[in-house]
């Protein structure tokens, strides 16, 4: 037995809860103490009063019942005073009984308190609850000033609501509180806060860091799917970054589907002997009850619905994963296709471990996610899904074509090429299925074809039972001449090739080097016909230089003679030195026979007494000075 005293003396009654400054009338009901005793009997557990005055009925809240008195609880509560009170089959007297009571026992407990004038404390744990148990009991002003509702609205509004993490402890209560939480606008409220907050934080914060900006991802991801999506819209309509909303749907993601970051290791790991593969995409894990599963498929249907549109909000990975979850857990059609439509904008940034989605096979109501395969028809991945992903790529790319807008420089051969040699180790893929994506991609997309070549050969390694009639089928999808190299000379010395498409191979090999040495011919005739025409100007040039010696030559032997004529009057002068006018009438003689002005001589020179011969001779033009060999 425990006992909990919940009364005060008479006179403290008015000053606690009731709002008013003095003792009213209705106090005198009251006794000098209320004793509040739990008791269990049989399973069932009561609360009683132990007054003066003996109690007037029972209030039973969830499995307690409360032996009260009536009129506090009248006087305040305006649901109790328009009941009538129901006989209870048993010896406590009369019963109401408060079905689907917000908060239960523990919150009407505190409501007694509140009703017998004891103080009570409002928190951010208990403020939502005593909203929601006020409203029920019609606690209004118009019974009495200062009601609860009034106290525990202001409280709400003013304390609770200006504080994040007062708002997100109320917000977490409410999940418990449905649907008189959404009824009286707290979820709304609080979601318009938190909303506000992290808006204005980020607004304020433009050059922080990443850990600054998801500060309250960790808050908000810990909500209950229904909240996350109100507090997601409230912050959408706040104008926050769609990459801001998208890394939060991913953190979300990651805390509440746990198998939404299980990848699948591609198919090295099965044999070709393997007709029955079973494999469990959760390892080590239970199967999962029916309400998980409902559960899980929720998460994923709503959380798909409110990913941005925006291309870069979220990434091509994760939502090759949400779709994976949505082919596990069977989600609407509509979205799983928009969830297609989605992937293909951002193909580009596929990884082909992304692409590898299994064929699952679901149990009744998603109970389980074991995939069987036992036929040809069943293969391990889901070749489809990734069909539908490119039609819609190419889709794209055909509008932008036709609506003259730019293409994106991506090419996604290579992309497929390594997701079909991937594909290609499943024993059970037809060649039929594997032709049919293989021709999937328009002739001009790949540049070279190694990529498919690789995938051919990947393939008849796994089937090594096929026919020469399907080796053939298989390589006519390759074009030989777009192989490089290496991949010939590997071609070359492939055993598993078809011999016809061996030579093939190299028949092209051979055209493509015989091209190439035609290429290299005209080049080498320009660089034969350029040394031809420097070979011209150089003779030219030297034929010049003869004609220009030759002149020089002739004018040296002229010079000579004049040499020699001036060495005789010379020797006559010397012999005759008195006959001074002789020598001038010779010398001008000599400077007529010049028909070009020396360059080393100027005007002053004319002046100057009468010079050698030699002296004369060093004056001349250099070209002059060529000796006569």
């Amino acid at each position: 037995m425990k006992s909990l005293q919940v009364g005060q003396a008479q006179q403290d009654y008015g000053s606690h809860t009731d709002g008013s400054d003095k003792v009213s009338d209705k106090s005198i009901l009251f006794p000098n103490k209320f004793i509040a005793i739990a008791d269990s009997f049989k399973g069932e557990h009561s609360w009683f009063i132990a007054p003066q005055i003996p109690t007037d009925f029972s209030i039973q809240v969830q499995e307690t019942t409360y032996n009260v008195h009536k009129y506090p609880l009248i006087s305040k509560c305006g649901y109790i005073g328009q009941l009538e009170i129901q006989p209870l089959i048993s010896n406590s007297g009369n019963v109401l009984k408060l079905e689907n009571f917000p908060g239960g026992s523990e919150t009407f407990e505190t409501i007694l308190k509140f009703c017998y004038g004891l103080p009570i404390d409002f928190s951010p744990d208990n403020i939502a609850a005593l909203r929601c148990a006020s409203e029920f009991l019609e606690m209004t002003e118009e019974l009495e000033d200062g009601n609860l509702i009034s106290k525990s609205e202001a409280f709400l509004t003013f304390v609770v609501l200006s504080s994040w993490k007062d708002t997100i402890t109320v917000l977490k209560s409410c999940e418990n509180l449905s649907p008189w939480a959404e009824n009286l606008q707290i979820v709304r409220r609080c979601c318009d806060s938190i909303a506000w907050k992290a808006s204005k934080d980020e607004l304020t914060s433009e050059d922080a860091t990443p850990n600054q900006e998801s500060w309250w991802f960790n808050d908000v991801a810990a909500f209950g799917i229904d909240h996350f999506m109100q507090i997601i819209s409230a912050i959408r309509a706040k104008g926050t970054k769609p990459e801001t909303i998208g890394k939060c749907i991913i953190q979300y993601a990651k805390g509440w589907l746990p198998g939404m970051e299980v990848e699948l290791e591609g198919l090295r790991g099965y044999g070709h002997e393997k007709c029955n593969l079973q494999f469990s995409i959760f390892s080590g894990k239970k199967k999962e009850s029916s309400g998980h599963s409902k559960e899980q498929k929720t998460i994923i249907e709503s959380l798909i619905s409110i990913i941005p549109p925006q291309q870069d909000a979220v990434s091509c990975k994760f939502m090759l994963q949400m779709l994976k979850m949505a082919m596990m857990y069977s989600v609407s059609p509509a979205l799983t296709t928009d969830l297609e439509k989605r992937v293909s904008l951002v193909l580009e940034d596929a990884e082909v471990s992304d692409l590898l989605i299994p064929r699952y096979q679901n149990g009744d109501q998603g109970k389980t996610v074991i995939m069987t395969i036992s036929s040809e028809e069943c293969t391990m991945l889901d070749i489809d899904v990734v069909q539908r992903i490119v039609e819609y790529f190419l889709m794209h790319e055909q509008q932008q074509i036709q609506q003259q807008q730019k293409t994106r420089k991506f090419n996604i051969s290579r992309l497929l090429d390594n997701y079909l040699a991937e594909i290609a180790r499943d024993p059970n893929l037809s060649i039929t299925k594997f032709q049919v994506f293989a021709e999937f991609l328009p002739e001009n997309t790949r540049s070279y074809d190694d990529g498919l070549y690789r995938a051919i050969d990947t393939y008849l390694k796994t089937h090594a039972s096929l026919t020469e009639h399907d080796r053939k089928r298989l390589c006519k999808i390759m074009n030989c001449e777009k192989l490089s190299l290496d991949a010939c000379l590997h071609a070359a010395q492939n055993e598993r090739l078809p011999l016809r498409t061996v030579v093939q191979i190299l028949f092209s090999e051979q055209v493509k080097m015989r091209a190439a040495m035609h290429e290299k011919e005209p080049a080498q005739i320009g660089i034969q016909s350029e040394q031809e025409g420097n070979h011209t100007s150089a003779t030219m040039d030297i034929k010049a230089l003869k004609a220009e010696l030759e002149n020089v030559k002739s004018q040296m032997v002229e010079l000579q003679n004049d040499y020699c004529e001036l060495q005789q009057e010379y020797e006559k002068l010397s012999n005759k030195p008195k006959n001074s006018s002789g020598w001038s009438l010779n010398w001008r003689k000599i400077k007529n026979s010049l028909h070009t002005k020396p360059a080393g001589v100027e005007i002053g020179d004319r002046q100057d007494a009468p010079k050698s011969p030699n002296t004369i001779l060093r004056r001349l033009n250099p070209r002059r000075r060529l000796s006569m060999s």
